[in-house]
C-alpha cells in the first residue's frame, strides 16, 4: 500500500473555525508572541498565558474538523495515511484519522511544569493551583518558542518512508517543520496545497502546487491526482 505522508498547517484548521491567532504585526490576539508562547513569557506572567491557552481551548470544543479533514482521513482506506501536524488542535482526530504526529504539542492536554513526561488529557482550563500527581504546577502541553520538539525525530523517521508528501496550510517558513522536506526520499512527488504558496518550485523536483484553500485543495488533490 502506497505511503502518504501529510504535513499540516493553521491552514487545514481555519475552515473549521480555527483563528490562526498570528496577524501580521506578529500579535497573537493582542499578544506579543513571546509573551503568551515562551517560557519566559510562562514565568513572568503565568496568569496571562493559562488564560491564553484557556481561551483557545474553550474555542476548539466549539468547532469541528472540516471537509479537508474529513476527505484524508478517508483516504485511509486506500493508502497508508501518516500525518504530521503543525496544529494543536484535535480536528484529524475527531475527523478520525488514525496516525497523527502532533510537531508542537496538543491543545486538549496538559503536563506538569518540572516533570515533562506527566501528560494528561485536560479539556477544561487550567488554573494556578492545578498541580500534577508529583505538586508541580500544570501548563499547556504546548511546544512554545525556545523549546525542544520532542517529536521531531519520529517526524523525520515518517517522512523518510513516504512515496508521496503532501503539504496543507502552512507557509513551509515554520522551523524545524518546514525542514522535514529534506528527509524524502529523491524524486518523491510533493503536492502542497494553500491558497498563497511561498515556495520556490525550482527548489523541488515533482512538485505540484495547488494554490486553493484546505476544503478545495484537498478535493482537487483527490480527483486529479489519486485514485481516492
Amino acid at each position: 500500500m502506497q505511503k502518504i505522508v501529510v504535513l499540516t498547517g493553521a491552514g487545514m484548521s481555519a475552515e473549521s473555525g480555527i483563528n490562526t491567532f498570528r496577524d501580521a504585526g506578529g500579535l497573537w490576539e493582542g499578544h506579543d508572541i513571546m509573551e503568551v508562547a515562551s517560557p519566559q513569557g510562562f514565568a513572568n506572567n503565568p496568569e496571562l498565558v493559562l488564560d491564553f491557552y484557556n481561551k483557545r481551548r474553550k474555542q476548539l470544543l466549539e468547532v469541528g474538523p472540516n471537509a479537508a479533514h474529513i476527505m484524508l482521513s478517508q483516504l485511509e482506506k486506500n493508502y497508508d495515511i501518516s500525518i504530521i501536524t503543525q496544529n494543536v488542535d484535535d480536528l484529524h482526530e475527531r475527523a478520525e484519522s488514525t496516525d497523527i504526529t502532533h510537531l508542537h504539542g496538543e491543545l486538549l492536554k496538559a503536563r506538569s511544569t518540572k516533570y515533562p513526561d506527566l501528560i494528561y488529557n485536560y479539556s477544561k482550563d487550567i488554573h494556578i493551583g492545578d498541580l500534577c500527581e508529583k505538586q508541580s504546577q500544570l501548563r499547556p502541553h504546548i511546544v512554545w518558542f525556545g523549546e525542544e520538539v520532542p517529536l521531531l525525530e519520529s517526524a523525520i523517521e515518517i517522512a523518510a518512508l513516504a512515496d508521496m508528501l503532501i503539504i496543507i496550510g502552512t507557509s513551509m517558513q515554520v522551523y524545524p517543520a518546514a525542514s522535514l522536506v529534506n528527509y524524502i526520499k529523491p524524486g518523491t512527488p510533493i503536492y502542497f496545497i494553500d491558497p498563497k504558496p511561498s515556495v520556490n518550485k525550482n527548489s523541488f523536483n515533482n512538485l505540484i502546487v495547488i494554490p486553493e484553500k484546505a476544503t478545495i485543495g484537498v478535493d482537487i488533490l483527490i480527483k486529479n491526482y489519486l485514485n481516492g
